[in-house]
């Protein structure tokens, strides 16, 4: 995306956008691999007011060939989008539609910990990995360079990890042991990732897992990475991982 102002014939970049991006680039609205061709509707009530988006939630280099038999591809999760000041600039942030909370059922709540290593959700808890939303505000130690992961396995030995590493300040994706991924060399060539803007030192992260999906959102929308994955069976576990050192 761009930010700038549009006459109804000509846009015109804001300058301090474009003087925080590199070269005259855009910035991703999403950094995951699998939100396309988003659309956003103009008919929201004055009395509403916000700015609705859904993308399309596949990838050219791969959607004719993911391995499903009934359909292929669903949309992304409705998003909230509105523009912000950050530590890069102006910036337009994504966080998930509050309707969504209606979904909500049962609630399992953390107590506030250091975690060093893993620290076993399920079968703990009695949480479905393939139809769930976890809220997490994580806190690092100055000039950290340990990795926190939210991890999905199943009985196979596949796996997906999403997370941030404190030592690179990036988000990841890693679904390169995800299940099935003999239909494209493009899928899951590596793990994919993002930048942080933000420099303090707590961090939240806001995800949704579906049978096929990770959707997350990141310091209240500055970051959203959506991926999918395709397993033999589903996910049965869940686990938190602190690396390379303790994360609160």
């Amino acid at each position: 995306y761009f930010v700038g102002d549009f006459d109804g014939k000509t846009f015109t970049l804001d300058p301090d956008f474009a003087s925080s991006v590199q070269n005259g680039k855009g910035v991703w609205l999403d950094w995951g691999r699998d939100n396309y061709a988003g659309v956003t509707w103009s008919d929201i009530p004055k009395s509403d007011g916000r700015r609705l988006f859904m993308g399309w939630m596949s990838n050219w280099d791969y959607a004719q060939v993911v391995p499903t038999k009934r359909w292929r591809s669903a949309m992304t999760l409705p998003r909230a989008l509105a523009l912000r000041e950050t530590n890069a600039g102006l910036r337009l942030v994504s966080q998930p539609v509050k309707e969504l909370e209606t979904l909500r059922k049962g609630v399992v709540v953390f107590s506030s910990q250091s975690l060093d290593g893993p620290l076993y959700v399920s079968p703990k808890y009695d949480l479905d990995p393939a139809g769930l939303e976890v809220l997490l505000e994580l806190e690092f130690p100055d000039n950290a360079a340990s990795s926190f992961a939210v991890v999905l396995t199943n009985a196979d030995g596949e796996e997906y990890r999403v997370g941030f590493d404190a030592g690179s300040n990036e988000f990841f994706s890693d679904r390169t042991r995800s299940g099935d991924l003999r239909f494209s060399d493009k899928f899951a060539l590596k793990r994919h990732v993002a930048p942080r803007s933000r420099k303090d030192k707590t961090l939240k992260m806001h995800l949704f897992f579906d049978v096929a999906s990770c959707e997350l959102f990141a310091d209240g929308g500055e970051t959203a990475m959506t991926d999918i994955y395709f397993l033999t069976k589903k996910f049965s576990r869940i686990r938190f991982e602190s690396f390379n050192g303790a994360v609160n």
